[in-house]
Formats: C-alpha cells, structure tokens, sequence
C-alpha cells in the first residue's frame, strides 16, 4: 500500500525544457515586445536625426544611476544564468541561490531607475523627448516588474519541490525572458546614454 501511496504522490514530469509550450508562448512574446522596443528606439534616432540638437533636453546624459543599474541588470541575467546551471547539475541550493539572487538585483535596478527619474531635468509629459524616454524605460521597467513576480513564482515551486533538473520549464521560461529584459535595457542605455555622446 506504501508504494502504491508513493507512486500516487509522485509529480508528473509535464512539460520540459523547450518541448514546453511555454517556451514558445514566450518566443512569442519576446518576438512582439522586441518589435515594440525596437519601435520605440526607432522614433528616438529618426526625431534625433530629424530635429536640432535642442529637441533633447539632456544633450549629454549622466551615467551617476544608469551605469551602476546597467551593471546590476548584467549581473543579474548572470544570476539567472547560475540559477540554470544548477538546476541542470541538480545543485537545488544553487538554482534557488541564484534565483533569489536574480530578484534581488532585480529590485536594486528597480531602485536605482527611480532614482534615475528623480535627477531628471525633465518629467514625462515635457516634450518629445522626454515621452519617448519615460515610455521606453518604464515599459522595460514594467517588464522587470512581471520578471520579478515570475521568478519569484519560479523559486516558491523549487522550494516546494516541484522544479528539479527534469521539471525544468518554468527555469528555462523565465531565464529567456530575464535575459530579454536585460538585453532590452542594453538598447536602452545604448540609446539614451551613449548615442548622445557619438554625435
């Protein structure tokens, strides 16, 4: 009877890795948020190239909050990184070490982006300019946001045993995702920060 109990007990593998139709649920995803992005960062160098100098309100922007926020977004797409790793080595300590590492930094970026807000010279609805940055940094804030939640999600099952190296998916999903955000906030720096100063 106690095996038939523990055979009863036992999860269902389900979906794993990128069999999962999850992972092509977030190809999906990536693949229409990465076009909004790309959207957005287009306006920014066709209105640059455009205008005069004068339509930027910030002609040489400051690297006091985005340089250390852009270090913390690369170190926490490594952080999901090692959280992978040990999910596929079976290191339980260490997926979960580097999923709550992940969300850590993930909030420490949040917070220095809102620092980053209040130095601004300018507020959102000051001009053309000013949209284009707070729509762009706020909506790949935003999807941080649901980055967060979702790791997170990801970290409560690990811990109640349901994602192992053969239940991965939820792993596998939302690294891809993380790893996303993060290289959409490379665009964004790129664009906001450094392009300012190649003209």
């Amino acid at each position: 009877m106690s095996e038939t109990a523990s055979v009863e007990q036992a999860l269902p593998v389900g979906s794993v890795d990128h069999r999962a139709s999850g992972w092509y649920g977030i190809l999906c995803v990536i693949a229409t948020e990465g076009a909004l992005f790309g959207y957005l960062l287009f306006s920014y160098f066709y209105y640059a190239a455009q205008l005069p100098a004068s339509w930027s309100p910030e002609p040489h922007p400051s690297f006091a909050y985005a340089l250390p926020a852009t270090i913390v977004m690369l170190l926490s797409s490594g952080a999901l990184w090692f959280a992978q790793q040990g999910l596929q080595r079976g290191i339980e300590m260490q997926h979960r070490l580097g999923l709550a590492i992940g969300i850590g930094l993930g909030l420490a970026f949040i917070a220095l982006e809102l620092f980053e807000w209040q130095s601004k010279p300018f507020s959102l609805t000051s001009g053309l300019y000013s949209s284009i940055y707070f729509t762009a940094a706020g909506l790949d804030l935003l999807h941080l946001g649901f980055g967060i939640v979702g790791v997170a999600a990801v970290l409560v099952w690990s811990l109640l045993g349901y994602v192992d190296a053969r239940r991965d998916a939820p792993t596998v999903i939302m690294a891809a995702y993380w790893h996303f955000v993060t290289a959409v906030w490379l665009a964004v720096f790129v664009t906001f920060y450094i392009s300012p100063y190649l003209r």
